[in-house]
This record gives structure tokens, sequence and C-alpha cells, in this order.
């Protein structure tokens, strides 16, 4: 059932390039992100010492979540002919118990077009099923930091 979407996305996140983050001065918190040629960047709200002057990592994390649900379900509508006009996807956090170990995550999916209702049925299953979701819920994540030879460098 999901094999297109499996597919074609899976294929774009083996061969990802590196995200690269940099300083942009000593005198704040704002960071450029390079991700492949596109450049965005994060910042510090402004409760914590920031700017404010664009989204913090937490944002992204959640942003994340709600771009791949929106982009997994508007690839299987495609591929399966169902009439998806547009997708909204909402994603809310409650951060209360972060230093827990819970980080809780409230999802709300807008489907737009003339669907039955076994249609948004399996738009919402699919939407479940996007692999940030499944990367945020089942997947064994290993990180390793390491130094590089340049960083006692100006």
């Amino acid at each position: 059932m999901f094999y297109y979407c499996k597919t074609v996305i899976h294929s774009l996140v083996r061969f990802a390039m590196p995200v690269t983050v940099n300083t942009l001065n000593a005198e704040n918190f704002r960071h450029s992100v390079t991700i492949n040629n596109h450049e965005l960047f994060t910042d510090l709200p402004k409760s914590l010492g920031g700017d404010d002057s664009a989204p913090s990592p937490h944002d992204y994390f959640d942003a994340a979540l709600a771009s791949c649900k929106a982009l997994t379900v508007r690839l299987y509508a495609q591929k399966k002919d169902i009439p998806l006009t547009g997708v909204t996807v909402e994603v809310t956090h409650d951060a209360a118990e972060e230093q827990k170990g819970k980080y809780t995550l409230n999802v709300k999916l807008t489907l737009k077009g003339v669907l039955t209702d076994a249609q948004r049925d399996e738009l919402h299953r699919v939407a479940d099923k996007c692999p940030v979701h499944k990367l945020m819920t089942t997947a064994e994540v290993s990180i390793e930091t390491t130094l590089s030879e340049g960083a006692f460098s100006q």
C-alpha cells in the first residue's frame, strides 16, 4: 500500500547531503543552516537570550514531522489518483515534561478535496506512516559527535 511513498522518499533520504550550521557572528545566537543548495536560519527565542529572528531547532524538529506528513500524503494521493487538492498539517507540542524524556506532538491533519470517507481514512493512515514519524517513534537513533581538526582555529 505504501510502496510508492517508501520508494521515492527513502531514496531521497538515503542520498541526503550533510546539514551544515555556522555561527554568523559572535554577538548573537543566529546561525545559518545549509542543506544542499538551500540556506535557512535558526535562532533562539528571546526567553533563552536569542533575538527570535528565525525558527529554533525545536521548531525545525516539529516542522520536519509536519512537512513529511504533508509531502507523503500528497505523493500517495497523486500515485493512487485520489482527488486530494491540498493538505494542511498543524503541529503543536507540549514540552512540559521534556526534561523527563517526554515530548508530546499533537498533529491536526486537514485534507482538501472531494474525498470519500474511505479515502480520508486511507490518507490519515498514510500520514502516520511518513518516514519522519517512523523515525521519531520507532527507529533507534545513534548520534556520534566528533571534534574536527579545525575546531581550535579561528
